[in-house]
């Protein structure tokens, strides 16, 4: 009898009766049960047991570039990496970081934006390791004193995996980060983003403007690149024409032209950009605003007619006006086309499973202005508890917390001016603008999350 998670695959089963020289009778197994089977037959154990022989070669790093790669290409260490990937996977993990010590190698999973330490292949097989994931991700193997970016795709049970590959030379040798980009899995809708209410009805009135400048800011790992996506993804009809450009291109897609950004031949955001006017686009996505002539390029698009996303590195909604003055965008140009900016952080959200309710504190209530929030009705808050489903966390998942700065008349006549970014968030909040740190103390009070997430990434003014 042969185990097989696709049972009608006629080549696999004619393959394993000419080697095994009997007939094969096949069954369905749950490829997560024959993970685990051959995790167990030639698991980590049997990886180290293999290449013991070779620990020698693969603890000096002058080792050359053909030996390297003949040992990652053995097939030991290449299900020694298999094992990395999928069980960041299965932990629902978005990055994996592989980071070498003096006398360790430590493997890290992000997982909900926290990083969990896991158990750490052998310090000695650092090296193959590391050569396995670029060849993979076809960097170059022998070049080990400069930093590499590359991509790896992949399918896992038959799941469409991407993973960005960057590889940076430490003390110790090389570390390596993989981000986990799941095509299948992304939902590009504002509702699964945790965007809707009040803030949703803010941004796509900035959105569905015609032409102007929308931004999307915050710190890396916050999902602006995202929310971009699913903001293009709503703009994408027939009758408009959008490009996008990119560093790097995340997901791809359909109907909309991508272009990839190449600063080592001069293919910069600006040059692109500059370019890409001539090939009449109504909506324009820039990955980032880095320097003045980005932002004037955009800023003359947005003059002549076109919508153009872009974000931008700032910690709210008014600093990036601020900053974009700050570069020496002129001020009257600046009114002429913001629509508005938009920051946005994450949160992880409580497991439904285990999260409990507790009504807090009258002092907690009170020195975190709960009162305001509630409506009237009692407050209740939930903490994590911790199961099975979410790996004793407490935690499953993460969601969105939103401020949409429009920019109005006057937010027009504080630019005029230089406001500074407090002036300007007042000036914003008076005229309706919720901030982040209401959203998410509002999804605290729902339940989602908990006071101490928002906490975490945002403050009261």
């Amino acid at each position: 009898m042969l185990g097989m998670a696709n049972p009608l695959d006629r080549f696999a089963i004619d393959a394993v009766r000419l080697i095994v020289g009997r007939e094969v009778k096949p069954v369905v197994a749950i490829p997560a049960e024959l993970d685990a089977a051959i995790d167990r037959l030639y698991g980590r154990d049997q990886v180290t047991a293999h290449l013991d022989d070779d620990s020698a070669a693969l603890e000096d790093d002058a080792v050359d570039a053909d030996r390297l790669k003949d040992l990652a290409s053995e097939m030991p260490v290449i299900r020694m990496v298999n094992q990395l990937i999928f069980g960041a996977i299965d932990q629902r993990a978005s990055d994996i970081h592989i980071e070498p010590f003096e006398d360790r190698l430590r493997l890290r999973y992000r997982v909900d934006g926290v990083l969990r330490e896991m158990e750490s292949p052998p310090f000695r097989l650092r090296a193959a390791i590391v050569s396995r994931i670029k060849i993979m991700a076809r960097l170059n193997i022998a070049e080990r004193r400069l930093p590499q970016d590359g991509r790896i795709t992949m399918s896992v049970r038959g799941v469409p995996v991407d993973l960005r590959v960057a590889t940076i030379p430490t003390m110790h040798g090389e570390s390596v980060v993989m981000r986990l980009l799941h095509r299948d899995s992304l939902r590009l809708d504002f509702a699964a983003l945790g965007i809707h209410g009040h803030s949703l009805h803010a941004y796509l009135g900035i959105l569905e403007r015609p032409h102007g400048i929308v931004l999307v800011t915050g710190p890396t790992g916050s999902g602006k690149t995202t929310t971009l996506y699913a903001s293009l993804v709503r703009l994408n009809t027939p009758e408009r024409k959008i490009l996008s450009v990119e560093d790097p291109i995340e997901y791809e897609l359909d109907g909309i032209n991508q272009i990839q950004v190449k600063p080592a031949i001069g293919l910069d955001f600006a040059s692109v950009l500059r370019s890409s006017l001539r090939h009449d686009p109504d909506i324009m996505m820039v990955g980032e605003i880095r320097d003045l002539e980005t932002a004037e390029i955009a800023i003359q698009a947005a003059l002549t007619g076109h919508l153009v996303l872009s974000t931008l590195h700032t910690n709210g909604a008014a600093p990036s006006i601020a900053r974009l003055l700050d570069m020496g965008v002129r001020d009257y140009l600046l009114t002429s086309t913001m629509n508005g900016a938009v920051a946005q952080r994450l949160v992880r959200t409580l497991c439904r499973h285990c999260r409990e309710p507790f009504r807090p504190m009258l002092e907690l209530v009170e020195r975190l202005g709960l009162g305001r929030f509630a409506d009237g009705s009692e407050i209740v808050l939930h903490r994590p508890r911790g199961c099975v489903e979410c790996s004793g966390t407490g935690y499953h998942g993460r969601t969105s917390i939103f401020e949409v700065l429009v920019v109005d008349d006057t937010i027009r006549k504080l630019i005029l001016r230089h406001a500074e970014a407090g002036e300007l968030h007042r000036a914003a909040v008076e005229q309706g603008m919720r901030t982040m740190y209401i959203e998410g103390m509002m999804k605290a009070l729902s339940g989602e999350t908990t006071v101490e997430e928002v906490l975490k990434v945002a403050r009261d003014y």
